[in-house]
């Protein structure tokens, strides 16, 4: 927990002044180095000292965000889509004609993973607490995710970001994605939802479709990826999080058992010996379920994907006008930055190692005066992101070219 004082006004101040990669974010958001609609149109929302809440921001360019971001000193700030006219003269639009030319036009497909919905499977940290262990699941579900976006959605200009506490979001910028209503994006958020139900809901994994009295139903090809990642990570998850140690832990595992017969003959064998290993217990299930149908074996691998899915938080995506928390805002909890993270090195990643805002003016102050971010420990994750908004920037170049010779072909 941050100290008061390392995201006082006076330090998320110099933060701004001194630090925030605003030119970064511009041309990340506006996919241009000139501005246009889709930066111009954007709404912008602060969280102000005492909660107050403003919404329907927009400016014209980064230095006018940056001018005004300074001047409000917000403990945050989140991120909209792109309207049909500019947010902040949304009366006068609506008054023209029914509040039909005050739409969201475009938006990244944004998605939001918290450590909290894994509290029924984590046993390490509980709410808001979070640590370099339960990480694991923060990390199976960054790598599931991200490549069913890519390999069955197609996309690929995807932001990981950390939330600056005990999640990560996800933007993607891909052009298609920012075009998706939100009838589509609910569809993609629909095609993306394995775990459903509340807690008096034991089995949560129902993706099987028809199946017989023997026979349960194949597993979706889509989930294949998923299934396999899950079993990769699921010894280690076991010795560390000791799912199945307490009774509480190992009932709830017997409930999702289909085979009345095996789960009897576990339960009297777990009472009588209580200190039985996650891992051991795990071993006795499957020797128990080994010759006794499909049935009970496509259990195994729905309990796997039950403890290991990614757990989307699937209002975040449905609709366009969702804000997000913005790339690099400081968490007011941590004091930690929400920084970029590479997928491809996800289990790598440390939240409690990300740096702090008083931490990063720190070594500011000690690089001497003229010094900026590219002289913290902030530029591996400014220089991430500039690289994400290379690829993205060649995307629309290319589409540029390709809308050229297609017009060029129909003129000929």
């Amino acid at each position: 927990m941050a100290d008061s004082t390392e995201t006082s006004p006076e330090v998320m101040l110099q933060f701004y002044r001194m630090l925030y990669p605003f030119k970064s974010i511009f041309t990340w958001l506006n996919q241009e180095h000139s501005p246009k609609d889709l930066f111009t149109n954007r709404e912008f929302a602060f969280t102000l000292q005492g909660d107050v809440y403003l919404r329907y921001n927009c400016f014209s360019n980064a230095e006018e965000l940056k001018k005004q971001v300074c001047a409000l000193n917000p403990t945050r700030f989140e991120i909209g889509p792109m309207y049909s006219s500019r947010p902040s003269e949304r009366k006068l639009a609506r008054s023209v004609k029914s509040g039909k030319l005050f739409t969201p036009l475009k938006r990244e497909l944004v998605f939001d993973i918290d450590m909290t919905d894994y509290d029924g499977v984590r046993t390490c940290c509980t709410s808001a607490g979070i640590c370099k262990r339960c990480w694991a699941f923060i990390a199976n579900a960054v790598r599931v995710l991200d490549s069913a976006l890519r390999t069955q959605f197609g996309y690929h200009q995807l932001l990981w970001v950390y939330s600056g506490r005990r999640g990560i979001h996800l933007w993607v910028s891909d052009d298609e994605a920012m075009g998706l209503t939100d009838e589509l994006r609910r569809a993609v958020v629909g095609a993306l939802t394995v775990i459903e139900g509340g807690k008096e809901m034991v089995k949560k994994v129902n993706v099987r479709g028809m199946g017989t009295k023997s026979h349960p139903g194949d597993l979706p090809p889509s989930l294949w990826h998923a299934r396999d990642e899950g079993s990769r990570m699921w010894y280690p998850l076991l010795d560390d999080q000791e799912c199945f140690l307490s009774e509480d832990g190992w009932r709830t595992l017997l409930k999702l058992v289909p085979d009345k017969k095996i789960v009897e003959t576990l339960e009297k064998r777990w009472e009588k010996q209580p200190g039985i290993g996650s891992s051991k217990k795990w071993d006795e299930l499957k020797a128990e379920v080994k010759g006794t149908g499909a049935r009970n074996l496509a259990a195994l691998e729905d309990i796997i994907l039950q403890y290991t899915y990614p757990r989307l938080d699937a209002e975040v995506s449905k609709h366009r006008n969702h804000l997000l928390k913005a790339p690099f805002c400081v968490h007011p909890k941590t004091g930690r930055v929400c920084v970029p993270v590479d997928p491809n090195r996800v289990e790598n990643f440390d939240p409690n190692a990300v740096p702090t805002v008083m931490q990063l003016l720190q070594e500011l102050d000690k690089a001497g005066e003229g010094a900026n971010w590219e002289h913290t420990s902030l530029k591996p994750y400014v220089d991430m992101l500039d690289r994400h908004v290379v690829g993205i920037l060649d995307d629309v170049r290319r589409r540029e070219r390709a809308r050229v010779i297609f017009q060029h072909d129909l003129n000929w």
